[in-house]
């Protein structure tokens, strides 16, 4: 909860107020071009904080010690709190309205499969605890968590001995304005996978932001465990999920946009009533989630389950190799376009030597995808298929089977439901 307010004064208020340096207006404008400063946040649970600043090589040592003011020596000022708390309302009230459910159901989906612990507790601030986040628990947070061992300075473009020497004298030894304090209340929770089902019951039917209506949907999300993004299994699992891809019923587009993947093949060309079937794969330090998104009228909302339960049985069977070579060149032709930008390749950096303490490089990466057989793919997916479903859905859900049901069409040889009999309709 405290991040969400220092996600949003990262995220929208780029000047922030450093501690007033000597001559840095001066330095700035000897090291020009000077580009865009910038920070920006990501993701969820396990996340990462990064802060980007773009310019000319020979402002090196301005750059790092902007940096530094920005991560040690916020104001975080009155003005600013209260105008991320109002950023957040926004957002919070955004997140109910909205068309797209995708954001809502991940945050679902993540408290059903992780129940009470680490990835599964909220995401997003309650509405009621905006107010109780101050400047002094901000502090807190940034002191627990902002520390040497959880931080990577990363850099492209740059010699790596001038950065060493930037850091040493902007970095190492110098008080931050939360103190020296030593970190107490880190959370170093190991997630626990549990599985289960979050419904949320809600009207649909006027989420519609213009004068046309959008059609009345119920989305359900369905989820196994995977593995971390430290396993051997995490390339054969990206694979698969590249393999499964999916999206919207009204994307267009040829084998680039994934048209040939089994979500689109297997279940948007054969049941024109389904509006979406997304595959989505959430990878973290000590854990992983692969999730299949659907969505359809309320009416056929027990005969969409049972079509998404066939598709999970369907990846423990066989892969056809022409569709497993598709899969793998796309993910690494995916690899290499995001690679070519050097902000991509400075977040690249940053990402896996905080999670990994090294660097697999692009080329060692698509060695890796390469190598994933058919039976790499059966294998992760048998091994998926023994751990407990995770569920979510969102709208009417008069129609959806138990949990009970969706589990037991999991364990089954051919991926169907429980029959049910009604002697009244």
């Amino acid at each position: 909860m405290k991040r969400n307010i220092l996600v949003e004064l990262l995220t929208f208020w780029k000047s922030w107020h450093f501690r007033p340096p000597v001559n840095l207006v001066a330095k700035m404008k000897s090291c020009l071009p000077w580009k865009s400063t910038g920070v920006f946040a990501t993701a969820r649970r396990q996340d990462t904080t990064m802060y980007a600043v773009s310019a000319d090589s020979k402002g090196l040592d301005t750059v790092v010690g902007l940096l530094a003011d920005v991560v040690l020596h916020p104001k975080l000022t009155d003005e600013e709190i209260e105008m991320a708390r109002m950023a957040i309302q926004f957002e919070l009230e955004d997140l109910n309205m909205r068309p797209d459910p995708e954001p809502l159901l991940t945050e679902m989906i993540h408290e059903a499969a992780y129940r009470g612990n680490t990835v599964g507790l909220h995401r997003f601030c309650p509405t009621e605890n905006i107010v109780k986040i101050d400047r002094e628990m901000l502090h807190s947070y940034l002191r627990n968590y902002y520390t040497p061992e959880r931080m990577v300075l990363a850099g492209v473009g740059v010699e790596h001995d001038a950065l060493v020497e930037c850091a040493r004298k902007h970095l190492v030894g110098i008080r931050s304005a939360w103190g020296s304090q030593t970190a107490v209340d880190v959370d170093r929770s190991v997630a626990q996978y549990t599985g289960g089902v979050i419904k949320l019951e809600r009207d649909m039917s006027n989420v519609s932001p213009g004068p046309a209506p959008f059609p009345e949907l119920t989305h359900i999300m369905i989820g196994l465990e995977s593995c971390s993004f430290l396993e051997g299994d995490f390339i054969p699992f990206a694979v698969l999920n590249m393999m499964m891809g999916g999206g919207g019923s009204f994307s267009a587009g040829g084998p680039g946009k994934g048209m040939f993947t089994r979500l689109y093949l297997n279940v948007l060309n054969r049941h024109h009533w389904m509006y979406n079937a997304t595959a989505y794969h959430h990878s973290y330090e000590d854990t992983g989630l692969l999730c299949i998104h659907a969505s359809a009228d309320p009416r056929q909302v027990r005969e969409m389950v049972e079509i998404i339960t066939k598709e999970f049985l369907s990846m423990a069977g066989t892969v056809d190799v022409v569709e497993l070579e598709r899969a793998k060149t796309q993910l690494m032709s995916m690899l290499m376009m995001n690679l070519e930008s050097r902000p991509v390749i400075f977040e690249d950096v940053g990402r896996q030597v905080l999670a990994t303490r090294s660097r697999k490089l692009p080329h060692e990466l698509c060695a890796l995808i390469r190598d994933v057989k058919p039976a790499d793919v059966r294998r992760v997916s048998s091994k998926m298929l023994r751990g407990k479903p995770a569920v979510a859905a969102l709208g009417d859900l008069a129609d959806l089977p138990s949990y009970e049901d969706i589990q037991a069409a999991l364990s089954s040889r051919d991926g169907r439901l429980p029959r049910t009999y009604r002697l009244f309709r």
